[in-house]
């Protein structure tokens, strides 16, 4: 299979992959976590020290304000290991546009005394939390995260109801991740799986559970390629392509700013280093009129958002 196949399966479906607005800047505070899970495609873990500045943070917060950005999308690594997390809250609240904050958590960072008062400051400043959760069973997730997690993950999950996180408050969601090269099944069914499980042997509540499709890079595309199993899985992706899900992508509407403040049209291209097709790519000097009606720079990678029920990061697209 050809590098920029996926292209020529776009220009097949008569359509073209262009950004329509520039409605959500996601932000990756950095490559430093607490884990080294299987499946991340950043290769993000205690070992890495990548953090953004302040001021890049700025620069965001300039952009965002500028530009009438309605959804900050906050990711890493663990975001939370951040010293300037706090500070990027407080200073998006007061932004008039901004109607949602997202912060992309593994749970378990919560679990240290460090970050152990962050949950009451979330909840106080209306943040969602997506937290990740890669099944309900605890094998599973101890084969993608390793052992202890599972167990973590649960008490700050029991921990973010207490509190008011996944009712009518800021809302909990949960990301599941396949643990390995498959597709995620349907999302509605999962969900209420997860909702059953959790709920009868923990009580927990959450709001939505979130399928999204492993993309065959960084920690995940090693493993397949060791497996013997990465062409496969490419194939897999590319033979379940399905064009409705160009018209969805995440790509058509937002950027994403990695830790130093270059900006790409998704995290995978900030991975890949596929930068945006402009002069100036740096969150700094952009605007977004720059960027309305740019096409989406592409790869092989690009089918794993578009097979099957589709895939981004909030979830499936059908």
């Amino acid at each position: 299979m050809e590098t920029r196949a996926f292209d020529t399966y776009v220009e097949k479906s008569g359509q073209a992959l262009v950004r329509d607005s520039v409605a959500c800047l996601q932000m990756n505070l950095g490559f430093v976590c607490n884990l080294s899970c299987a499946h991340c495609h950043v290769e993000a873990g205690p070992h890495r020290h990548e953090k953004m500045s302040r001021a890049v943070v700025d620069d965001c917060l300039r952009f965002v304000e500028r530009e009438g950005v309605r959804v900050v999308d906050i990711t890493g690594g663990a975001p939370e290991m951040n010293p300037h997390l706090r500070y990027l809250i407080l200073e998006l609240g007061k932004i008039a546009s901004v109607e949602t904050i997202l912060l992309r958590s593994n749970l378990v960072i919560l679990d240290e005394p460090e970050y152990a008062s962050l949950p009451e400051f979330l909840l106080q400043n209306n943040v969602d939390i997506i937290a990740s959760m890669p099944c309900y069973l605890e094998e599973n997730v101890t084969a993608q995260r390793g052992r202890g997690v599972y167990e973590a993950s649960i008490r700050i999950l029991q921990r973010l109801n207490r509190v008011g996180f996944g009712g009518e408050g800021p809302k909990l969601h949960l990301v599941y991740n396949p643990g390995g090269g498959v597709l995620p099944g349907p999302q509605p069914a999962l969900e209420a799986a997860y909702k059953e499980n959790l709920g009868k042997a923990f009580g927990i509540a959450f709001n939505s559970l979130y399928t999204i499709t492993n993309i065959p890079i960084g920690r995940f595309g090693l493993d397949l390629a060791n497996q013997g199993r990465l062409d496969a899985y490419r194939k897999l992706l590319a033979d379940n392509f399905n064009p409705d899900n160009l018209k969805k992508v995440m790509c058509r509407n937002m950027i994403s700013v990695d830790w130093q403040g270059y900006v790409y049209d998704c995290d995978f291209n900030h991975v890949l280093q596929l930068p945006l097709d402009v002069p100036r790519g740096h969150i700094g000097d952009l605007t977004g009129g720059e960027l309305i009606g740019k096409p989406v720079i592409t790869g092989e990678h690009c089918f794993a958002c578009t097979a099957g029920a589709g895939s981004s990061c909030q979830g499936s697209l059908n």
